[in-house]
């Protein structure tokens, strides 16, 4: 009961509602009686951004940004592609910029439609027809969430824009934060199998755990940012000890930098950033594809995605992904199993719109080789072959997510939006794992084997309103949300001796019983969170979008219980903390966007432990706060973000002199980021940048360590990454990426640290038709010269590199 009250409390606090876009198909034959131009639209100068693509999806680019209606026959334009539209124009000259050259013509049928002419000849006669006429535009209002999916940026290997929380989806050069989105095209041509596959395109970002481990966790400009948001809610992704199946996924959406404000408090922080994956949806053009796939040494695949649209007006998609991998990896002994089925719904009609995912996975992974601590007073010892295993053979993982998510959204005028969202997570897992500790130079190991099993249930309600109007001169993109999270893990485990063994040359023990302990769903229930949040913003801008100041704030409650296993209550934590935002962009020129920012992060606080002099005492959430300037540059066809940045997180410590428990410790990471995306030459696309850090300790308990670099934040990440299609071998592309990290301390003292290393991937793509019938076969290999270095996880443990890798599949389109 208590939960509910909080629940209706945040609900009512922000309006929540239902959403509606319109999705109309074959129209008739006859074509309306031309009609003048509304005047005000005629006159309406808006600012696009629309690269040279598939006209299809440049004329939906164009109708959701000028509030236009398009009528045309899908089929005639499907093979034609629009000319570039980078500016500001009124509907008649953007038009007739974007299809100068396909032979097309317009014209307006109404206040505030269009209908396209499509001529195509029939017979040897040379007489013109026109086709059915079908309705591709009138699209959602642009503060509406479902059917704006950004276009593809040119190379369609990431998007124009992505999902900032409470700002809604924004372009890219309208973002007053570092900001890339990952698309389909690129996890499908690099084959990637995780989230953490696809962040190695990144720079900024680090994955905690190599080798293999089965785990998507990442740290972002050497901060953690391990909780994946789905559809920007957390608590449904398979993310927090497992692995997001990304064969389900149409975006990857990495957003740098402390994010309260636009997100609502992170479950474990997201200092470093937020990382969001955006489900598939069905499109109007149909979809029926098959995957088959091999992995290094012996896994094999096979993927099927089917998507269609129903309804005389395409108003309702539905989209199926289905999985099932399974075999032995390159490390040694490791054998890991992914099954998955994903459905994505959504339904558009008048004012109306809603969408539904519901998705399983099952992912079992046998040995398991998780990270190695390092004692302390030890030199680290160099890495073995990056296909060792030092688990032992009956160690495992098996998890298995039920998820589900919504979404519903009611235009109440053109310019309003009220939404409701929501989704969770329903997860078991049984671990029989080893807790291992490096303690000399030659590879010895010792520890214990953690037996467990737990369940753990997430979600999260947020309802809310966007709105778009004018005050004067100045124009208002306004929005307002309250949102609650919660969790509740029950877990039963015990240990187990384990007798010492070496990493180079692994020695066997006895398996552990693990009768008596609970089935996951048995497990009682040890630990509860509960985050509530209201949130507003409005960014205000004048000059036709040119200056653009975003003001926001959150207040944030914070809600944590711990139980012992006879369910009496051992800790309570209930605080809040209040996070404001403010951000800016100016664009002198269309082309140039120089943006700044102040944003802040939320952990939960901590208690004063048994010992210290305050013991007992709870502290509020930590707050983390970010200085962020940059500049990005969109000539069209490439774009480049330059970044400068500065994070200061605090850190709890206790006075040697005085024995009190604070929260005065503090890290600064601050550095310079550069990325670049695009197709700067006809059929050469490059990804990627460099990051520079310099991550020190501030304000350290008696001055021990004071200025000494962080553990586990390299001073230098390079990710380069390009593809080249084969001028004369039509369907050929060529691909590479070199990835770069410097050394790293694993302690604070400074007296422990890894070494740099360098991986270098290599593949190749090759399109063509077999009886009409579209089929692309790709070859990638990771690790080309299957280097063994140890990488950092959590900041101060071991994880092994992956081995050399082969990667073989075939996609057939139906």
């Amino acid at each position: 009961m208590e939960k509910r009250a909080r629940l209706r409390k945040v609900l009512l606090a922000a309006t929540s509602g239902v959403a509606l876009a319109t999705s109309l198909a074959a129209a008739g034959s006859a074509l309306a009686q031309a009609e003048p131009i509304s005047p005000a639209l005629a006159q309406a100068v808006t600012t696009y951004d629309i690269p040279a693509q598939s006209l299809n999806t440049a004329l939906l680019a164009f109708a959701s940004r000028a509030g236009i209606q398009i009528f045309y026959d899908v089929q005639r334009v499907r093979d034609l592609r629009n000319a570039p539209l980078v500016g500001s124009f009124t509907p008649q000259q953007a038009l007739t910029q974007l299809l100068s050259g396909t032979g097309i013509t317009f014209r307006f049928t109404g206040a505030n439609t269009v209908t396209l002419d499509t001529p195509g000849a029939t017979g040897t006669t040379g007489a013109i027809e026109l086709n059915p006429i079908q309705v591709q535009g009138n699209a959602p209002p642009a503060q509406a969430m479902i059917g704006t999916l950004a276009p593809d940026y040119a190379g369609g290997q990431v998007a124009r824009g992505a999902q900032i929380g409470l700002l809604g989806e924004r372009n890219f050069m309208d973002t007053p934060f570092s900001q890339t989105a990952y698309t389909e095209t690129l996890i499908m041509n690099q084959q990637a199998r995780s989230v953490a596959d696809v962040l190695e395109n990144d720079p900024s970002v680090r994955s905690n755990y190599a080798g293999m481990a089965g785990l998507d966790q990442a740290t972002i400009r050497g901060f953690d940012a391990s909780d994946i948001s789905f559809n920007g809610l957390y608590g449904v992704a398979p993310s927090r000890s497992n692995v997001v199946a990304i064969e389900s996924i149409e975006r990857v959406e990495v957003l740098k930098g402390p994010n309260a404000m636009l997100f609502g408090m992170a479950p474990r922080g997201n200092v470093g950033g937020n990382i969001n994956v955006v489900p598939k949806r069905a499109g109007d053009t149909p979809i029926t594809q098959f995957t088959g796939s091999y992995i290094s040494d012996t896994q094999f695949g096979a993927h099927l995605d089917v998507g269609r649209r129903f309804g005389s007006e395409n108003s309702l998609g539905v989209r199926f992904n289905g999985l099932i991998r399974d075999g032995t990896t390159p490390v040694y002994g490791l054998s890991a199993y992914t099954g998955m089925v994903a459905l994505g719904i959504d339904f558009k009609a008048d004012s109306f719109r809603a969408s539904v995912d519901l998705g399983y996975q099952k992912q079992s992974t046998n040995p398991t080789r998780r990270p190695l601590a390092v004692a302390p007073n030890i030199q680290v010892p160099t890495a073995p072959s990056p296909q060792s295993n030092w688990s032992q053979p009956w160690s495992r993982a098996d998890l298995s997510d039920l998820y589900g998510a919504f979404r519903i959204e009611v235009d109440i005028a053109s310019n309003i939006t009220a939404y409701v969202t929501g989704g969770g997570n329903s997860r078991q897992a049984s671990y029989l794992s080893e807790n291992l500790t490096v303690t000399n130079t030659i590879g010895t190991v010792t520890g214990s084997t953690n037996i467990s099993n737990s369940s753990q249930r997430s979600g999260t309600i947020e309802g809310g309103l966007r709105a778009r109007g004018n005050t004067g001169p100045i124009h208002h993109d306004f929005a307002v949300a309250g949102n609650m999270f919660w969790y509740q893990l029950g877990s039963s485990s015990r240990t187990a001796a384990l007798p010492a063994s070496n990493f180079y040359n692994r020695s066997y023990a006895p398996m552990p019983s693990t009768a008596g302990l609970p089935m996951p769903l048995d497990a009682p229930k040890i630990q509860t969170q509960e985050l509530l949040s209201i949130g507003v913003a409005d960014t205000m801008s004048v000059f036709d979008e040119r200056i653009q100041l975003t003001l926001g704030a959150r207040q944030q409650q914070v809600i944590a219980k711990n139980y012992a296993v006879t369910g009496v209550v051992t800790s309570d934590y209930n605080q809040s903390a209040f996070s404001p935002m403010i951000a800016l962009v100016v664009k002198p020129i269309e082309k140039l966007s120089i943006y700044g920012n102040f944003a802040q992060a939320l952990q939960p606080g901590a208690s004063a432990p048994i010992g210290a002099t305050n013991a007992g005492q709870i502290f509020a959430p930590y707050v983390s706060q970010q200085y962020e300037i940059g500049v990005k540059l969109n000539m069209g066809s490439f774009a480049t973000t330059l970044s400068a940045f500065q994070i200061s997180q605090p850190n709890a410590i206790t006075d040697p002199f005085t024995n009190i428990f604070s929260v005065d410790g503090e890290q600064v990471n601050r550095g310079l980021e550069l990325m670049t995306f695009g197709e700067p030459l006809e059929g050469f696309r490059v990804l990627g940048g460099f990051t520079l850090l310099d991550a020190r300790l501030s304000k350290t308990a008696g001055g021990l360590n004071q200025g000494n670099r962080a553990p586990g934040v390299p001073d230098f990440m390079l990710n380069v990454g390009s593809e080249w299609d084969v001028p004369f071998l039509k369907g050929l592309t060529l691909t590479g990426r070199v990835i770069y990290t410097s050394s790293q301390y694993i302690n604070n003292a400074n007296t422990q640290s890894v070494p740099a290393w360098t991986r270098l991937d290599l593949g190749a793509r090759y399109k063509f038709e077999v009886a009409r019938q579209g089929v692309t076969v790709r070859a990638n290999v990771e690790n080309v010269a299957n280097a063994g270095y140890w990488t950092v996880a959590n900041g101060t443990s071991l994880a092994l590199s992956n081995p050399r890798t082969f990667l073989l599949s075939a996609t057939l389109d139906f």
